[in-house]
């Protein structure tokens, strides 16, 4: 029962992600979550109580199923390092290209879509976790900019590694993968470190 019910969350999961990435989050509704994964609405509701749960859950299975954590486990190995910045930049910074479908998504829906809304701040918080993580260990080190806060220095790093950023240096400016990771390192440490 139990391989049963974790087959039927993962077919959810995969069709959530698949409805947002082909979709432009247009049709995530429970209803046509549920035609996709081939089970009725009330299996989805049994497993997921609402769309926002629903969202949520989605969206940390794709970090699941692209093994983030792994990939951060170079970055959190740095603690107090102030190498922890160019890694985390690294990471997130590649990880963007992998998410892009489903973030894209998200953001069209956020503004209109409560449930959206709490999915995405819901991976943003952890972003914005990772982001004061690569500070701490800036400042830990003595190498973070005296002008700067800890908080200061997090949002800025949270908005310079925005996803809205990525989308138009990458797609709209025509950066590549390369020389977007480059530069994002760059300006950070600019922006963030002492002299």
């Amino acid at each position: 029962m139990s391989s049963e019910k974790n087959s039927t969350c993962e077919r959810i999961l995969d069709s959530t992600l698949q409805l947002l990435e082909t979709g432009g989050g247009s049709q995530v509704r429970m209803s046509d979550i549920a035609r996709q994964a081939g089970v009725s609405r009330q299996a989805v509701y049994l497993h997921y109580p609402g769309r926002a749960e629903l969202l949520v859950a989605a969206t940390r299975h794709l970090d699941d199923k692209l093994k983030i954590h792994d990939q951060l486990a170079r970055c959190r190995a740095l603690q107090g390092d102030p190498a922890r910045l160019d890694a985390w930049i690294e990471v997130w910074g590649n990880y963007i290209p992998s998410i892009y479908g489903v973030a894209k998504a998200l953001l069209a829906m956020k503004d209109t879509d409560e449930e959206a809304r709490t999915a995405w701040n819901d991976r943003m918080q952890a972003m914005r976790e990772g982001c004061a993580a690569a500070v701490d260990a800036l400042d830990s080190a003595g190498k973070l900019n005296p002008a700067l806060g800890r908080t200061q220095a997090s949002d800025l790093l949270w908005a310079l590694l925005s996803v809205r950023t990525w989308e138009q240096l990458r797609l709209e400016c025509g950066w590549s993968q390369q020389q977007y990771i480059g530069k994002m390192k760059q300006a950070a440490a600019r922006m963030l470190m002492a002299d």
